[in-house]
């Protein structure tokens, strides 16, 4: 798993040492080093995650994992009550997709492909859902929703190897988390050393 590896080393150096000392734009950098080593490994596997034969049953999956959860989500938060408004709301949705695909590339088309090349096809889904939640550490809500979610997500790019389904999935789930609970619960959607100290 050699770019699943530098890639985890990449995310996970940036997140906990080098965000806390460093300006926020060196996120860049980190950004442009993870891109680099995705498009490295896919041009070597010839997998782009966008099989558009598994776009419409990857829709349709992807739809029957994401609408129950987003509905138990905002149903969490109104029982909670911290159910509210989120500033920009869905005009954000746009940026979510986009920064939810670009996960879920890298998630499916790199971390869960090498997660089965080095164990088996049910256990490497497991194994990259597992990875993909110890990058959202020690926000303990982020890490228990993206290890649900990159369970269901695995398991329909398993099947549908289109991204698009999962970046929409992704996206109106981190929606859902926004208007469900304020920061005192989801930790501003840090991960990292910013979630203990709570630097942006």
């Amino acid at each position: 798993m050699p770019f699943t590896l530098a890639i985890l080393v990449t995310v996970l150096s940036y997140t906990w040492y080098l965000a806390p000392r460093l300006p926020r734009e060196a996120v860049s950098v980190a950004g442009v080093i993870v891109v680099a080593l995705a498009f490295w490994h896919d041009v070597r596997a010839k997998e782009w995650g966008f099989d558009m034969k598994a776009l419409v049953p990857g829709l349709r999956a992807a739809t029957i994992f994401t609408a129950p959860l987003v509905l138990v989500i905002l149903a969490a938060g109104a029982a909670a009550g911290t159910l509210h408004a989120v500033r920009g709301g869905l005009t954000e949705l746009g940026a979510l997709v986009m920064w939810g695909g670009a996960q879920q590339w890298v998630l499916q088309t790199v971390v869960l492909r090498e997660a089965q090349h080095a164990t088996s096809r049910r256990l490497g889904g497991f194994l990259a859902a597992l990875l993909f939640a110890i990058l959202h550490l020690p926000n303990p809500m982020l890490s228990a929703v993206t290890l649900v979610g990159a369970l269901g997500w695995c398991a329909i790019y398993d099947r549908h190897a289109n991204i698009i389904p999962l970046a929409l999935s992704h996206a109106l789930g981190t929606l859902a988390l926004l208007y469900a609970f304020d920061d005192g619960l989801t930790g501003g959607l840090r991960v990292g050393a910013a979630f203990l100290t709570r630097r942006g």
